[in-house]
Formats: structure tokens, C-alpha cells, sequence
């Protein structure tokens, strides 16, 4: 299955990215990276730069017909730059429209607010998300890792690098099931 990375050109936090897209590989998935501009994604460690990452296609070039599942990586400057993108909001809806799993972690449910697609969703971030997830319709918990399926897809959420090891296995555990 080929699996959608959706970061802006910078603000990504590095391990958000790079622990999933190994997780996805280990899985024997091909992860992609999108984003809004072409050349390559800078990674951040928290506020210091750290890696880039080529990027593999333009948002606005990009299909959900073409991925089986999303994966929106957080840092704070990364999902902010991405829900004012009407490219980015409407790829990122797209999946929620055809029924196929999204994983977020950290402050990447700031995109899923501004696509307009957590009413009625139970979902964790990042804490200071809980207020703008609530009044998008959502309902935040407080834990390591949310799977949600109350509604056209199959939402997985965490809340920070912390709760990597346990969103990767979750959210591959969840892209599995919907390949079947």
C-alpha cells in the first residue's frame, strides 16, 4: 500500500516523521512524502533545524485514489502552515470522504480541525489542542494513543514523541486491516 506523508516545506518535527515512515517501510508499506511546495522538507528537532527530506509529489498534484492511508506528522509550526493551505485541507478531507484511515500525532489534529472532519471523533493531541478539537466537534482524551472509528474512516491518534512506539504500531496495525 502506498501511504501519504502530508508536511509543509518546514516546521515538520523530525522524529513525527522519519519513526512512522520507518514503520510503514518495516510493514512492507511505501511511505510518500507530500507537501505544498516541491524540493525538500526541513525537519526540526523541536525549535533547532535538523534533517531535510526530499519531497516525492505537490499536494495539489496529489490523489487519495493514489494512497490506501495518510499520515499526518506535528510540530507546531508544520500542521499550522498546513490547514492554511486549501490544497493541504481538502487532500487531508479527501481521505475522511473515502472512508480511509488517517494517523495523527502531536499537534498535527490542527489540520483534521480545519478540514472540518472531527465532529463526533474521539481523538487525542498534543494538550493544548484540547480547546480547538472541542469546539470543532471533537472529543480529546488524554491518552497515549486513540483509536477511533466512530465515524467514515479510522482515526489514530497520539499525543507526542513520547507515544511514538505505540502510535507506530497501532496505526500500521489499523492501514493493515483496511488493505484487507
Amino acid at each position: 500500500m502506498r501511504i501519504a506523508f502530508l508536511t509543509a516545506p518546514e516546521g515538520v518535527e523530525q522524529v513525527e516523521l522519519t519513526e512512522p515512515w520507518e514503520a510503514v517501510t518495516a510493514a512492507g508499506d511505501t511511505p510518500r512524502l507530500i507537501s505544498t511546495a516541491s524540493g525538500t522538507v526541513q525537519g526540526f528537532h523541536h525549535l533547532d533545524k535538523g534533517d531535510t527530506f526530499p519531497v516525492d509529489q505537490e499536494v495539489g498534484d496529489a490523489s487519495v485514489e493514489e494512497y490506501g492511508a495518510l499520515v499526518l506528522p506535528g510540530g507546531v509550526a508544520n500542521p499550522d502552515a498546513l490547514r492554511m493551505d486549501a490544497d493541504a485541507v481538502a487532500f487531508v478531507k479527501a481521505f475522511f470522504d473515502a472512508g480511509k484511515p488517517v494517523a495523527a500525532i502531536c499537534h498535527a489534529p490542527w489540520t483534521l480541525v480545519e478540514a472540518d472532519v472531527l465532529t463526533g471523533r474521539t481523538l487525542t493531541s498534543w494538550p493544548s489542542l484540547r480547546t480547538d478539537i472541542t469546539n470543532a466537534g471533537g472529543t480529546w482524551v488524554d491518552e497515549q494513543v486513540k483509536v477511533c472509528t466512530g465515524g467514515p474512516n479510522t482515526l489514530v491518534t497520539s499525543r507526542k514523541p513520547d507515544d511514538l512506539k505505540a502510535f507506530c504500531e497501532t496505526f500500521t496495525a489499523e492501514f493493515a486491516k483496511s488493505a484487507r
